[in-house]
This record gives structure tokens, C-alpha cells and sequence, in this order.
């Protein structure tokens, strides 16, 4: 199933930086009664991620949560240790980094994509979310190589906006 607008996220445990180190995190709960922002990397410190998708988040997190986000996470298919050394690399404290290390989450709503010719097994689609009470109320995803539109901090700010 490919996740679209108007579905359930669903309850899937992925882990989390915590003061001691990885913890679970259940997107059941992360979702519950509140809008969430989640934007999708294929992955960590790789260059379109690094240089141009999270610092737009990072620069707009602020406005972002001023515009009715409850909550902004970024979701990879990496494990908790290394999203957290990219989440301090980038200056993302403001981010709730989301480790996906298994691609349990992202095959569950569909947005897995196949990158073993490259060496860099299976990741997400680059894609941006906003989701009430666990609903996805926006969904965009960047097909093109190298282009991120629909799934930008700009694009986040005026869905939330409108």
C-alpha cells in the first residue's frame, strides 16, 4: 500500500536519540492528537539531504511550528546513531530524527525504493508529510532526481498555510 491523503499513519516502533543513548519511539503515539510535519531523506549526509533538504527545515523549523505544527521529524532509513550525529552536524535540535534502520516504516506505507546498484540498499523516497491525529492531511514526493519541490520547507509552509 502506498500511503495518500486521508490515510492512517501506521503504529510502527522506530527509534529515537534519548539522553542515554537509542530508545523506541511509536509513530502511534508520535501521530496521536497532534499535526506533525515528517519529511523523508533517502539518507543521512548523503549530498542532496545534506545540502539542500534538511537545512531548508532547519532554517524554517521555527516558522513551521508557528504555522500549527505541533511537531517536525525527519525519517531515514539509517540507524539512531547516525541520525544523530547528521541531526547535530546540521544544527536540527529542533528535529525529532526518526531512525527507520530496517525500512520497517517506509515499506509499510509504500515510500521504500530499491538502491543496491548503488550500494546503498534499500531507502525512502524523498518525501514530506502533514498528518492530524495520525491522518495525512498532505503528502508530496519527489520522483526527479536531484529536485526537491514537493517535499521542501517552502511547500510545507504554504500547505500549512493554506
Amino acid at each position: 500500500m502506498t500511503l495518500s491523503v486521508g490515510d492512517r499513519i501506521p503504529d510502527i516502533t522506530l527509534k529515537t536519540n534519548g539522553p542515554d543513548g537509542p530508545q523506541d519511539l511509536s509513530t502511534g503515539d508520535f501521530f496521536a492528537d497532534k499535526r506533525v510535519v515528517l519529511f523523508a531523506v533517502p539518507g543521512a549526509f548523503t549530498p542532496g539531504c545534506s545540502n539542500t533538504h534538511m537545512p531548508g527545515f532547519v532554517v524554517r523549523a521555527d516558522d513551521i511550528l508557528a504555522k500549527g505544527a505541533d511537531a517536525l521529524a525527519c525519517l531515514a532509513v539509517n540507524d539512531a546513531f547516525v541520525l544523530g550525529a547528521w541531526q547535530k552536524d546540521q544544527n536540527a535540535q529542533a528535529i525529532t530524527m526518526l531512525a527507520d534502520g530496517n525500512a520497517e516504516f517506509t515499506r509499510a506505507i509504500g515510500m521504500d525504493k530499491d538502491a543496491t546498484a548503488g550500494g546503498m540498499g534499500i531507502r525512502s523516497h524523498r518525501f514530506a508529510l502533514i498528518a492530524f491525529d495520525g491522518v495525512v492531511e498532505y503528502l508530496g514526493v519527489d520522483t526527479e532526481k536531484g529536485v526537491v519541490d514537493k517535499s521542501s520547507a517552502e511547500t510545507i509552509l504554504e500547505k500549512l498555510a493554506g
